[in-house]
């Protein structure tokens, strides 16, 4: 499947955000421009969010890229944000409060486009980004319009205070992750009853294990 992306930017709560929009070629106007009814080519969108912008996490980090790619070729259209000071997205790291605001900010943008305005929305986050998109999902619940469902890699359970996720949440976690220990995330998890998806020999950026993380959610979007 060919991949079209358009980066652009957004205002935000502390300036202007920076996003990529990954669209299957079908679901877009042959100047690049998204569709004004790509609804019936697509099942929905997806906000990625990346790994911790002080460590050099980025849109584009390989992870990130492989959830958004996944999730284009199962039908869906694609959001990516830069988290505050990377790239063109202005402010400053706050330690995931102020990032929430910002993907909020996102949603908010996404669902006043009137080609994904009604579309299910799921949330997919990398390390630090499943911290921020945790308490982005409770965020959701707590306003009526909770997401369809969380798909959790690499969760930071070890570093940030990761919110409680709904029992469906995908949670991916390599076997050999010697930044946020596995240990860790099944200690997380533990109080939830939620299982966890362990990918053996995996580290925390899934070197040579993106096909087998593709693979999963793939199946489970089968289901």
């Amino acid at each position: 499947m060919n991949i079209h992306t358009e980066t652009y930017l957004i205002d935000g709560p502390v300036g202007q955000i920076e996003l990529a929009l990954d669209l299957p070629d079908g679901a877009r106007s042959t100047d690049g421009v998204p569709a004004e009814s790509p609804a019936a080519a697509l099942k929905g969108v997806v906000l990625v969010a990346h790994p911790h912008p002080l460590f050099g996490g980025t849109m584009d980090n390989k992870v990130a890229q492989t959830l958004a790619r996944t999730f284009v070729q199962l039908g869906y259209a694609a959001f990516r944000s830069n988290f505050r000071g990377v790239g063109k997205t202005e402010g400053l790291h706050d330690n995931g409060i102020g990032e929430r605001e910002d993907l909020l900010a996102v949603i908010a943008h996404l669902r006043s486009l009137p080609a994904f305005a009604d579309l299910p929305l799921v949330l997919a986050g990398f390390s630090f980004g499943t911290y921020v998109l945790s308490h982005v999902a409770q965020r959701l619940v707590l306003a009526g319009t909770p997401p369809l469902r969380l798909v959790l890699v690499g969760t930071a359970a070890s570093r940030w205070e990761v919110a409680q996720v709904p029992l469906d949440s995908i949670v991916i976690h390599g076997e050999l992750d010697d930044t946020v220990p596995l240990s860790s995330v099944m200690d997380w998890a533990r109080p939830q009853e939620l299982p966890i998806i362990v990918i053996p020999g995996a580290e925390h950026f899934f070197h040579r294990k993106l096909h087998v993380l593709k693979r999963i959610i793939t199946e489970a979007w089968r289901v």
